[in-house]
């Protein structure tokens, strides 16, 4: 039985080490999991006696078959329920992370399954993440940072790097969501802010709004 504590480590392991695939250093896990490098070490080698993880000191850690399967279904559910709680209970794109946290751990497979099917299959949640499937496969799509993207060129939001709250609230006063239409007008060399056009209203945004927006070129 794996605990709700030993999920979000697995978790954590499997954002970091880009869906469980490279090594993770235990600093990088204590600071996204905001706990001291002692703990991780110890819960480390929890998870690797249950052959959920493979561990040595000094090199790092990544998930095994089992840690990754495991860890790819809390990520669907935690996905699965932003869906939900956006599509069906209205909930705003910035207040679904928080309770999808509490949601992720339920235990209940038919209960996952089902909501996937009611949700008619759903393959990105309101901030444009993949949902894996019941095998834990990613449907990858093309996609770049707005900041790559060139002075005159359109584009299409489809999706966010960071997720907060604050953030999310900024883009929505902005009028920028998921599929939102962005040209490029202009772009700053000195800071590398640009001018965006959305709407026929124009905006201007700086280097580290635009390395958080995902878009797709038209």
């Amino acid at each position: 039985m794996v605990t709700q504590s030993e999920e979000n480590y697995l978790k954590a392991i499997y954002h970091l080490g880009k869906q469980g695939s490279i090594a993770v250093s235990t600093n990088a896990i204590a600071e996204k999991m905001t706990t001291k490098a002692s703990s991780v070490t110890e819960m480390l080698k929890k998870l690797a006696e249950k052959e959920l993880v493979d561990y040595k000191k000094y090199q790092g850690v990544s998930l095994t078959k089992k840690g990754k399967t495991i860890a790819a279904n809390v990520v669907r559910k935690h996905r699965l329920w932003e869906v939900f709680l956006v599509e069906k209970l209205k909930f705003s794109w910035d207040e679904v992370h928080d309770v999808a946290e509490q949601l992720e751990h339920i235990k209940s497979q038919k209960l996952i399954d089902e909501l996937d099917a009611f949700l008619e299959f759903p393959t990105q949640d309101p901030h444009g993440d993949p949902i894996p499937d019941r095998e834990g496969n990613l449907q990858k799509s093309q996609k770049i940072f707005l900041s790559q993207v060139n002075q005159s060129v359109n584009c299409s939001c489809v999706g966010v790097k960071d997720s907060s709250a604050s953030f999310l609230k900024y883009l929505d006063k902005n009028s920028i969501a998921l599929g939102t239409a962005i040209q490029v007008v202009n772009k700053e060399p000195f800071d590398e802010s640009m001018n965006i056009k959305i709407n026929d209203s124009e905006l201007t945004i700086s280097k580290e709004i635009a390395n958080n927006i995902y878009v797709k070129l038209n």
